[in-house]
């Protein structure tokens, strides 16, 4: 493989991509034999495989700049395209699902393939292609308001990541500006972003109905393969976390605001863990990734195996830049087997963060893909697939020296800290979208009425320090998820946790790094709950589990306070 910068890019034919496509089908339909049907069964599926990868090439350099014309037409193309190719791939999964030579298909390749096939065919007809289209140029079109946001602030040109570094400074006039800079950026666009959700709600609500679902939460929850459990059990875990964590995060959160000397805790106090300062990491982008490839060459052999691979090929981007699309996020070329990281650096803790999540994202498909026969078969449900990046922040804990130096305890409470007082805050973002969806026909102030409501249940202790916009409740705008990504946040709050459960074993002496890796290796063959009883991780709806996790989070906290002090 070459460096991903000298991968050559080029727009699938789409005419040759039907015609191939449909003689595929065609042999397998016609297969006399297993041997035969499964020959071309992996050709009609190494078709979709190419296009896939074109698809994500295109789309990591559009985000790398939202202001290429070339890789935004690409985008526009595969928005136009995309769902109208889906319905030849339902062809295909048809004539798989009805093949007599399903029962040797499925031994080979596993019977949850099979299930999420059978969910593809509820999910995709002629019916909603337009729909699609619009929703896909919906998304791309809210990731170019948020990617064009920025502002002069202390004589630099930032983004919303670049103002997020100010609100961690030690001064609070410094954190406060940099909050009410922030705040305005988000209101400045917030009519913008209102008009871009209003028609995105109501463009899934039409897809959802013309495939015959009740709602759209009944329609997204089978497209996120969520068999195992319904909008009840979350509502359900989310009252657990409001009963068992919340409490212990106003707990935290008082002892933060004695430790940094503030008589009440404001948002933009939120991210100063320590009155001199959180820990931040030493030296440059290209020194930071240095300093991860010897991690992981120490953490395990398959781990280092891995971050070389990342490294000899330039598998990353870590600099913020005007114009590149907000956030980080992993992704995954089939055809070469290789992941891809992609993030914005701010001089935080933020970038060791991302260096360990976003890799446990990387290394699990990396690892997977070397050892499952599909790359649809390398990726899980995103319950699962959070664990893989989140309990790998944990298992990076005893390196962070290299990255920190002396203050690398300091980083190792916050960071922990920081993982558990988040997920109210995730379930928070669910709540919300479920009442989006109850309601469909919400106005922009019902959504903010909602958030509030929420915000005041799950944190009451978030205080905005009289900014009318978010004390109105805009606070919600600011997840790109609600947006991009519809429901796909409660996921981080079942996976961290099992990312939890999972340190708590480690801590315990419990050989974890191994639940890790078969965790890793099974990829997506098998269900949600099958998934992690194999890996023999704690189900997270159970309120129990909740409880357990809780307790284990308020002891190990006061366990890494005692080191530092």
């Amino acid at each position: 493989m070459e460096q991903f910068q000298n991968l050559t890019y080029v727009r699938p034919k789409l005419a040759e991509v039907r015609k191939n496509c449909t003689e595929y089908v065609g042999q397998f339909k016609q297969a006399k034999s297993f041997e035969e049907a499964d020959a071309a069964f992996l050709k009609w599926f190494g078709v979709c495989e190419a296009v896939v990868t074109q698809n994500v090439i295109a789309s990591i350099r559009n985000t790398m700049n939202m202001k290429d014309e070339f890789y935004d037409g690409e985008i526009k193309f595969y928005n136009r395209e995309i769902p109208k190719l889906m319905l030849l791939v339902k062809k295909g999964v048809k004539a798989v699902l009805e093949s007599p030579f399903r029962p040797q298909l499925e031994e080979k390749y596993g019977a949850q393939l099979f299930k999420n096939a059978e969910a593809q065919m509820k999910l995709i007809k002629p019916s909603i292609i337009l729909l699609t289209v619009k929703e896909n140029n919906l998304t791309t079109a809210y990731s170019k308001t948020a990617a064009a946001c920025s502002v002069e602030f202390m004589g630099e040109k930032c983004n919303f990541y670049g103002l997020l570094r100010h609100m961690q400074s030690v001064d609070r006039a410094e954190r406060k500006a940099a909050f009410e800079a922030w705040a305005a950026l988000y209101e400045g666009i917030s009519a913008k972003l209102d008009d871009q959700y209003g028609k995105l709600v109501k463009t899934r609500c039409k897809i959802a109905k013309r495939l015959g679902f009740k709602d759209y939460i009944e329609y997204v929850y089978l497209s996120r393969g969520r068999y195992d459990y319904d909008a009840g059990k979350v509502r359900a875990f989310r009252e657990a976390v409001k009963t068992y964590i919340t409490p212990l995060c106003e707990k935290m959160y008082r002892a933060q605001a004695s430790r940094i000397g503030v008589e009440k805790l404001r948002f933009y106090d939120e991210s100063l863990v320590f009155p001199d300062g959180n820990a931040s990491p030493v030296g440059t982008p290209e020194e930071l990734t240095e300093k991860a490839r010897t991690m992981y060459e120490e953490m395990s052999p398959e781990t280092g195996e891995f971050f070389n691979f990342m490294t000899t090929h330039a598998l990353f981007d870590f600099v913020t830049r005007e114009n590149k699309h907000l956030g980080g996020y992993c992704t995954f070329l089939p055809d070469e087997k290789a992941p891809f990281i992609f993030s914005n650096f701010n001089g935080t803790s933020a970038d060791i963060d991302v260096l360990t999540h976003e890799a446990g994202h990387a290394f699990q498909a990396y690892y997977a893909s070397r050892r499952l026969p599909l790359s649809l078969l390398v990726s899980s449900t995103s319950e699962i697939n959070e664990i893989h990046s989140m309990a790998m922040e944990f298992f990076a804990y005893p390196y962070m020296e290299r990255f920190f130096g002396e203050k690398a305890d300091k980083y190792r409470f916050a960071h922990f800290c920081e993982s558990f007082q988040t997920i109210p805050y995730l379930v928070s973002v669910d709540e919300f979208q479920h009442r989006v969806f109850e309601n469909p026909g919400a106005t922009p102030a019902d959504w903010r009425r909602y958030w509030k409501e929420i915000e005041q249940t799950y944190m009451p202790w978030r205080d905005y320090d009289g900014n009318a916009f978010l004390e109105g409740g805009g606070f919600w705008m600011q997840k790109q998820h609600i947006f991009l990504y519809p429901f796909y946040y409660v996921d981080y709050a079942l996976a961290q946790l099992d990312a939890f459960s999972l340190y708590k074993k480690s801590v315990e002496g419990a050989n974890a790094w191994a639940d890790y890796l078969r965790l890793c290796g099974m990829g997506g063959t098998y269900g949600y709950f099958e998934t992690l009883a194999r890996a023999d991780i704690p189900n997270p709806l159970d309120p129990e589990t909740v409880k357990n996790v809780a307790a284990f989070a308020e002891q190990y906290a006061a366990v890494l306070m005692d080191k530092i002090q």
